[in-house]
């Protein structure tokens, strides 16, 4: 047997009796090597290798980040301020959710960060102003998918890393779509709104406004330091989380004096657990790669579709497809890791753009955030609400059509990721 249908094998066997992905990716890919000349020692020396990049020292960094802000009040007062300037319109609730989760998205760089810091405070307040409970699942679940294509964005990050792409230039064309399926977002959610006739909040007074403006004041500036640093040069993105982690603490610890020894250990422990599990699934990814590359599978896969079409835009169709089939089974790093290296010569083949393409990619993987049966978001927003997975979905299934939307918009008009990647 073909030692690349075994290690697909193997691997399609382990994600069915659902073993982790990295430890799937690591074993299939060791069992396909023994079928071939190689020793135990060259697969540690590239597990090691593929961590040892400073590139990828940025997503510790996002993560610490984003835990911090949830942790420590920021994202509370962030979310108070929102709703005093615009709560108490009609579908309010549902624009200051949205809005920060694009604030918050600028932070942490992840997925189900964004959606449970933002969708513990959002959801019930939504509820008791009289939204759906199931709307405000879903919007909670397609709006924290912004922390993927807002920069910071950890998936960017990594296929910065895979493609040896800038990163500064990733998180430049992520500005744009990311503001666009917002925008669409938004808009869709004050329509909702006036047409279910959802509730508002009392207006507040100016004093009101002001003071809880002034209180969240250290909240809205993170992102700025965040991208300002960036883009202005002063940092580079590595060194920007770190800033922001800084920074997120002595707000937190300081100022708004709500992150005392026991919070911070749990943040710690938290930040440390998904950082853990996206570097043990980038280790086991290389393995991967590297049988890929030994049997020459990319160069085949390249050759195959030179073959099959000569369509670009066929192409783009089937890739696209892919990625929804394969976002129902896999999280978005380790789609990102096992595809890209086999896709990379084909883009090459037909003159599609690499900073276009992950974008892409990115807002598929958003998709995949939100697609059963492991869409990771769906699972945040049905532990915080305390609902079933199913209701998630029924939920997000209109949000999803307009994130399908967005992505085609981006595919047809490459300009939307690339104006500011230059």
């Amino acid at each position: 047997m073909s030692p690349v249908l075994v290690l697909f094998l193997v691997f399609a066997l382990l994600c069915i009796l659902r073993v982790p992905i990295a430890v799937s990716l690591g074993l299939s890919s060791i069992v396909a090597l023994s079928m071939i000349d190689f020793t135990l020692y060259t697969v540690i020396q590239k597990m090691f290798n593929a961590l040892n990049s400073a590139t990828l020292m940025a997503i510790p960094g996002f993560v610490l980040a984003g835990i911090i802000m949830s942790k420590g009040g920021i994202s509370y007062y962030l979310i108070e301020a929102l709703k005093s300037w615009i709560g108490h319109i009609r579908g309010g609730l549902a624009v200051v959710t949205v809005i920060a989760c694009m604030i918050f998205a600028a932070i942490s760089g992840s997925s189900p960060a964004t959606a449970a810091a933002i969708g513990s405070i959002m959801i019930p307040g939504m509820v008791e102003a009289g939204y759906s409970k199931k709307y405000a699942m879903g919007l909670v679940a397609a709006s924290g998918t912004l922390g993927i294509l807002i920069p910071p964005s950890i998936p960017l990050i990594i296929y910065a890393s895979v493609a040896e792409e800038s990163v500064g230039k990733l998180f430049a064309a992520g500005v744009i779509p990311g503001l666009l399926l917002g925008g669409i977002l938004l808009i869709s959610a004050i329509i909702n709104a006036r047409i279910n006739n959802y509730g508002k909040l009392p207006k507040q007074s100016m004093e009101q406004r002001m003071k809880k403006s002034v209180k969240a004041i250290w909240g809205f500036l993170l992102p700025i330091i965040i991208l300002g640093g960036i883009y202005s040069g002063i940092v580079t993105p590595t060194e920007a989380a770190f800033v922001a982690c800084f920074y997120g603490f002595i707000v937190s610890v300081f100022i708004y004096r709500e992150l005392n020894f026991a919070k911070f250990r749990e943040v710690l422990r938290e930040s440390i657990n998904i950082t853990s599990m996206i570097f043990l699934v980038i280790a086991a990814a290389m393995i991967f790669g590297m049988f890929l590359t030994t049997e020459q599978v990319p160069q085949n896969f390249a050759l195959w579709i030179e073959q099959s079409t000569a369509n670009k835009w066929i192409f783009m169709i089937g890739v696209n497809l892919m990625f929804f089939v394969l976002g129902m089974f896999l999280e978005s790093v380790a789609i990102i890791l096992i595809t890209l290296p086999i896709l990379l010569p084909v883009l090459a083949l037909f003159d599609i753009n690499i900073i276009h393409f992950a974008i892409i990619m990115t807002i598929n993987m958003e998709l995949a955030m939100i697609t059963p049966p492991v869409g990771l978001n769906l699972f945040v927003v049905s532990g915080i609400s305390r609902e079933k997975v199913g209701a998630v979905v029924q939920g997000v299934l209109p949000f999803f059509a307009l994130m399908v939307l967005a992505l085609v918009i981006v595919v047809i008009f490459p300009q939307l990721a690339l104006y500011l990647a230059k």
